[in-house]
This record gives C-alpha cells, sequence and structure tokens, in this order.
C-alpha cells in the first residue's frame, strides 16, 4: 500500500511555515492518540503516521529532502544523510519520547521543566526566611547613633536535635521510595511522568525517629532579643542588613536575614530635610521691628545665638552652618535653617491699643510694602473705572 503523502497526513499545505506545521501535528497526535481511542484498532495506525511526517516534515534537511524526492529520499540511501525506511519506521514504533517532545511539552512542559521537585528540590536542608523588623526612633538617635534591643519572633535552631529534625540529632537516611532521587516516575500510556516523591517530599532523605520537639522540623518557633546598632544619620526609609539573623534553616540550612527598616519620629522642633534641619522661629513685632539676639536650641543639645536684623520679616531664614545631621555614608554635615515668624500680638490692654493706633498714624512712612501694595491697588482701581 502506498504512504500517503505527509503533508496530506498533517493536513497542511507544502507551503506551510514551520509553525504551522507544528501545530497541526500537536493537534493530529492529540486526537488519535492509541489511549483516546481504545476502541479504534486503526489509531494506533493513523497515530504513528502522523508521528513519521512530523519526525520528516520539522527537519529542515529532511523536509528538503522529501520536497524534492518525495517518499524515495528516505529509501534506498538518496536525500544525503536521511535516515533509511526500517529506521523511520522503528523510531515511529519506538522513541516516542524523541519524535513527539513538542507536544509533550505541551501537556506537561511546566511540570516536567521544574523536575517534579517540591520546594527543597534534593536537597535535604533550605534556607530560612528573611525577616523584616520596622524600627521607630528618636530624631536625636538618629543624629547621635543608638544601640537598641529588639525583640523578634523568629524560627531557631532546636537545640535537642541540633537541627537534623531526628531524635538525638541522628542523621537523615535515604528515602527508601525514590532511593534519594527525590521524584518517582509512573508510565502512562506512551509517557513517562516524573513527580515528587510523595514519601520525602522531593527532600531525598527521610527522618526516621523524628525530633518530638520540633516534630522533625529542625526548628522551632520562640522570641529572641537582638542588640543593634544604628548609624548616625539614618532616615525613614534606611534599611539595614544583619546577615543570618533571620528564620533558622530547614533542618540545619543556612538562616535568612534579618531586615530593619528604620523610621524616624517627628520632633516637636525641627523638622528634618535630607541633611538640613529647620526650626521655626517666633519673634515679637517689636523685636522683629527693633532687631534682636536670641538663643535657639540645635539637635545635639547646646545652644546657638542668633540676631533677628532690624526690620526682619516672617519667612526670613538664618542659617547656622554644620548644626544639621551627619551624613549616613560619609561627607559633611547638613545647616540648620532658623525660619523667622512675626507673631501679632494678641489679648491687648485698652492701653496697648491706644499705643498701637498711635504708632499706625506715626508709621505711615515706615511700611513700604503695603504702600507699594496699595499704591498698585489704586491705580488698579482709577483704570478700571
Amino acid at each position: 500500500m502506498a504512504k500517503r503523502d505527509f503533508y496530506e497526513v498533517l493536513g497542511v499545505s507544502r507551503g506551510a511555515s514551520a509553525e504551522e506545521i507544528k501545530k497541526a501535528y500537536r493537534k493530529k497526535a492529540t486526537e488519535l492518540h492509541p489511549d483516546r481511542n481504545k476502541d479504534d484498532p486503526k489509531a494506533e495506525a493513523a497515530f504513528k503516521e502522523v508521528n513519521e511526517a512530523y519526525d520528516v516534515l520539522k527537519d529542515d534537511q529532511k523536509k528538503a529532502a522529501y520536497d524534492r524526492f518525495g517518499h524515495a529520499a528516505f529509501e534506498g540511501g538518496m536525500g544525503g544523510g536521511g535516515p533509511g525506511r526500517g529506521g523511520a519506521r522503528a523510531h515511529a514504533s519506538g522513541d516516542f519520547a524523541s519524535a513527539f517532545s513538542d507536544v509533550f511539552d505541551d501537556l506537561f512542559g511546566d511540570f516536567m521543566r521544574s523536575g517534579g521537585a517540591g520546594p527543597g528540590g534534593r536537597g535535604r536542608a533550605a534556607r530560612g526566611s528573611d525577616l523584616r523588623y520596622n524600627l521607630r526612633v528618636t530624631l536625636e538617635e538618629a543624629y547621635r547613633g543608638a544601640q537598641k534591643t529588639i525583640t523578634v519572633p523568629s524560627a531557631v535552631t532546636c537545640s535537642a536535635c541540633g537541627g537534623t529534625g531526628a531524635e538525638g540529632g541522628a542523621e537523615p537516611v535515604v528515602c527508601p521510595t525514590c532511593s534519594g532521587v527525590g521524584k518517582v516516575r509512573a508510565q502512562q500510556g506512551f509517557f513517562t511522568i516524573e513527580r515528587t516523591c510523595p514519601t520525602c517530599g522531593g527532600a531525598g532523605q527521610i527522618v526516621k525517629n523524628p525530633c518530638k520537639v520540633c516534630q522533625g522540623q529542625g526548628r522551632i518557633h520562640r522570641e529572641r532579643q537582638l542588640s543593634v546598632n544604628i548609624p548616625q544619620g539614618v532616615e525613614t526609609g534606611t534599611r539595614i542588613r544583619l546577615a543570618g539573623e533571620g528564620e533558622a534553616g530547614l533542618r540545619g540550612g543556612p538562616a535568612g536575614d534579618l531586615y530593619l527598616f528604620i523610621e524616624v519620629m517627628e520632633h516637636p522642633i525641627f523638622t528634618r530635610d535630607g541633611v538640613n534641619l529647620y526650626c521655626r522661629l517666633p519673634v515679637s513685632m517689636t523685636k522683629a521691628a527693633l532687631g534682636d539676639k536670641v538663643e535657639v536650641p540645635t539637635i545635639d543639645g547646646g545652644r546657638s545665638l542668633v540676631t533677628v536684623p532690624a526690620g526682619a520679616q516672617s519667612g526670613l531664614q538664618l542659617r547656622l552652618r554644620g548644626k544639621g545631621m551627619p551624613a549616613l555614608r560619609g561627607g559633611p554635615p547638613g545647616d540648620m535653617f532658623v525660619e523667622l515668624f512675626v507673631e501679632t500680638p494678641v489679648n491687648l490692654t485698652p492701653r496697648q491699643k491706644e499705643l498701637l493706633r498711635e504708632f499706625e498714624r506715626l508709621s505711615e512712612e515706615n511700611n513700604p510694602e503695603s504702600s507699594s501694595f496699595f499704591g498698585k491697588v489704586k491705580g488698579f482701581w482709577e483704570r478700571r473705572g
């Protein structure tokens, strides 16, 4: 019986692309698989025919030989390196895994590429999880640096078994189900499927006599205290890594890390912007008008004398160099800016009101900003009129 044209077998045209051929093969192979057509005696032969056709057309060299010579390319040695007819048939009926790896990947690719192994893989130990701890510090602590004691809830190595998970610290033994591989195989028709070993969970080893304290985990949960150093200049959002201070590893694995995330609390006097500090200084109307010297606090606990110039207005900033925050990673410290806020007096007595009205009458030439503004307003109204 003459062989059918391979393109006809797959249901594609001779000008079909490699992707179209692959797509057609997947569809045909799925439809004609013997496991899905157990009542059809012709299904296996049709499946082999589809497989043989794809084996040729998926290979550029074989396809070129077939397009030129047809089936004769694989009979009697024609085609320069193509397999003989008998070889192609043997391949079609024997090594299915190679011939239809593409459809196999579609059905089981993700599972097989992971090896079916669980998180532990073949190794018996697993690294512990990293931990996060949010730590609040004052602005003064951020300025000076500090040593803080924190309490961290964590998984720590079980002292009863030394982290092995076995009673008395005994070493785990090779899993009898998978012989230490961590995976088991199962035959399903033409497919061989690998799955995670159900006995050891993919670890390849088991604990025969689990530790009664940690139930075979090699670690227990408890709170522990740590003393941590806070460097000078930390800001909100600064992250400090403490290597090996996270959760203990599973069954003797390495510990994870502990990450401290710093939050600097608000201060009642100072406002921070990077390495610079800002202090809002209220001054009376008379001191702002006459000028004065005022003591202001600094973040180091000291005092600095600033000069309020005569005629100072609200918003004027006086700069104190080097009185800001230290730089976290080196460099010069920031500055402190004293921002003046001229305060209007309240709760005036009758005598104070009388003096202020008299002062107002005598100070028409002492308010240049007011004179300028109202002069512009007057001109604006006159133009509109």
